[in-house]
């Protein structure tokens, strides 16, 4: 998935000025996972929470 520019200087720019590498890494990482989201949600690929759960009731 691709991150906007801008949304990888917020998030600089929002770090202390040290700061641990793993953290920073980790933090793009859920970033690129939220953003991946917001656009299913857009598609339109996602499932109720009702049919959630009877999916989850059959594990």
């Amino acid at each position: 998935m691709q991150v906007l520019k801008q949304d990888i200087m917020n998030l600089v720019s929002n770090l202390p000025e040290k700061f641990d590498m793993e953290e920073f890494m980790y933090k793009l990482y859920v970033l690129d996972k939220v953003k991946k989201g917001q656009r299913d949600i857009k598609k339109g690929n996602f499932i109720a929470v009702d049919e959630l759960r009877k999916e989850t009731e059959k594990w």
